[in-house]
């Protein structure tokens, strides 16, 4: 049994997996955290070209494997699928996180199922509305408080002698239960509402601040004021729809005779609209708002067009050999008043424990930059063994200057790194560039063997 167990977990660890869906799903988080504690190795897919929302979820392929078109969805690289969120957080779980004894496990499995069926569906009625989701309803967003105190209340009871929900350790029902509550805390849940369940609000802030939460969520800042009902967002939430078109005078002789085919042609056009319409209601209503919210503008709008076309080279380097096809190319074609070469090195190796938790703090930031991926490359390696290693690599980036100050969402890890501007024509950044693009050399400057990287792109 040992055994088995042991071996799913070097199965996730080895083999890269595939979770789809869009920017900031909640529903994700869940599957994201147990990864960040399972040390399963997990790619994000959630931005062109890997994946866009409302397109890729409605092509023939996805739907082959995931039949509801929704996410989260996971895909494993030996053709494994999952949908439905809590099936796959479960999944990337470890043990200890499901459980490690059969009342634990149902324990836990008691607290995923109260998420869903006692948190969302208030949470849901008071939320949305706020955010534009939803039309304002004063019964339902009444009803709905009074549902989310009962919650709360059952919460702060249960958690009055305990430090988490199940057992002395963080498990799925503590990542499931914050998730849910996640939207609640950020946007309604005020100082005066929340005062009367000090031991939610301590647990609550207890996991959000575990690094493997703050990886996903980064920092969660609590509400200060009620959110409120706001209809001119609202208002433009809603889609916009088409001014009906008008009818065409016919004279007296054949009118009837024309209007019989226009009918038909109406309501055979009515009857394609009616077909058409569900792939819309396929959305839920986080989804929709997502999709309704006008596109953010490019950071890197005002940087004048290159001519190094960064997914060509990425492309070499994923199917082709580093050093005989992708490093030539990428030399061949680099633009050097494009582009510019930094070099990266984690600022507290003291902190540094165990190999795995330095790997997951490494993805971690790479799940944040995912907007950054289609204006950068990078190669970041751990080096050295547990309890005593370093962190360093080599990023290429749009533009002369460090792209992480060009929007506030990449802002989260940068600092905890030294950055330094390679010269491109020099020796030393030719054979960092060399090194950590194919893993392999002296790296003379670090001191330490080399333990494992992780590439973004």
């Amino acid at each position: 049994m040992l055994a088995l167990n042991f071996s799913s977990v070097i199965s996730n660890l080895v083999f890269l997996q595939t979770l789809y869906t869009y920017p900031e799903n909640w529903r994700a988080f869940k599957a994201q955290i147990a990864a960040q504690y399972s040390g399963a190795r997990l790619k994000i897919a959630s931005a062109s070209p890997a994946f866009t929302f409302g397109q890729t979820n409605r092509s023939p392929a996805f739907l082959s494997n995931f039949p509801l078109g929704k996410v989260p969805a996971y895909q494993g690289d030996d053709g494994f699928c999952l949908f439905e969120s809590n099936a796959i957080a479960h999944y990337l779980s470890n043990d200890a996180l499901r459980g490690s004894t059969p009342q634990a496990s149902a324990q836990v499995l008691q607290w995923v199922s109260f998420a869903d069926s006692e948190i969302i569906p208030p949470a849901s009625a008071w939320v949305f509305p706020t955010l534009g989701i939803m039309q304002f309803n004063k019964q339902a967003t009444e009803q709905a408080k009074e549902e989310v105190k009962r919650v709360l209340a059952i919460l702060n009871q249960h958690l009055n002698t305990r430090t988490f929900l199940v057992g002395e350790r963080v498990s799925l029902a503590d990542i499931t239960v914050v998730c849910s509550l996640l939207w609640l805390y950020k946007q309604v849940l005020e100082p005066a509402f929340r005062q009367p369940y000090p031991n939610v609000s301590r647990w609550f802030l207890t996991c959000v601040n575990q690094p493997q939460f703050k990886a996903i969520l980064g920092e969660v800042k609590l509400c200060e004021k009620m959110a409120q009902f706001d209809a001119k967002k609202f208002a433009e939430m809603q889609p916009k729809k088409e001014a009906p078109a008008k009818k065409e005078k016919s004279g007296k002789e054949g009118g009837k005779q024309q209007q019989q085919p226009q009918q038909q042609e109406k309501k055979e056009k009515k009857k394609e609209e009616k077909k058409a319409a569900p792939a819309e209601e396929e959305m839920d209503e986080c989804e929709a708002v997502l999709a309704s919210e006008p596109k953010a503008k490019d950071p890197f709008a005002h940087l004048p067009k290159s001519s190094f076309v960064m997914d060509e080279f990425k492309r070499k380097y994923s199917n082709e050999d580093t050093l005989a096809v992708a490093l030539p190319y990428f030399w061949d074609h680099f633009d050097r008043e494009g582009f510019s070469i930094w070099y990266a090195e984690y600022r507290f190796p003291e902190e540094l424990t165990m190999s795995f938790m330095s790997c997951n703090l490494i993805t971690g930031m790479f799940q944040r930059l995912d907007k950054l991926r289609k204006n950068a490359f990078a190669s970041v390696i751990l080096f050295g063994t547990n309890n005593d290693s370093c962190i360093s690599g080599i990023w290429v980036f749009r533009g002369q200057e460090l792209a992480f100050t060009l929007s506030e969402d990449w802002q989260i890890d940068y600092e905890s790194y030294t950055w330094r501007k390679l010269d491109v024509d020099s020796e030393e950044c030719k054979t960092m560039v060399k090194e950590y693009f194919a893993w392999e050399g002296e790296f003379k400057h670090v001191g330490k063997p080399f333990n494992q990287g992780k590439i973004f792109k």
